[in-house]
């Protein structure tokens, strides 16, 4: 049988180990913490600029659809000049 001593200094060295992983799991987690706000601050930024383009895209999406819009109103109404123009020679040929 071990003494009394020898059963203390065992008990005492494995509380001793118990403390320094604890330590080492603690400075683990506090790094891992720090990451994880890195990582946070980093997805909150990629977020922002995500909505930034996401508002840039709509903007450009309604202009170009405004664009094609006026230009073919031009054609449109370049169409129409053309045609009162026919009618109003027709009405020309037809007063003679």
């Amino acid at each position: 049988m071990t003494s009394v001593a020898d059963q203390l200094d065992k008990v005492i060295q494995k509380t001793a180990q118990v403390i320094e992983l604890c330590n080492a799991l603690q400075e683990e987690n506090d790094l891992l913490k720090l990451e994880n706000q890195s990582l946070k601050v980093a997805l909150d930024t990629a977020k922002g600029k995500n909505v930034e383009l996401d508002e840039k895209l709509r903007v450009t999406k309604l202009a170009k659809s405004i664009e094609g819009t006026s230009e073919k109103s031009l054609d449109i109404k370049q169409k129409i000049n053309d045609f009162v123009r026919e009618i109003d020679k027709s009405i020309a040929l037809l007063k003679k």
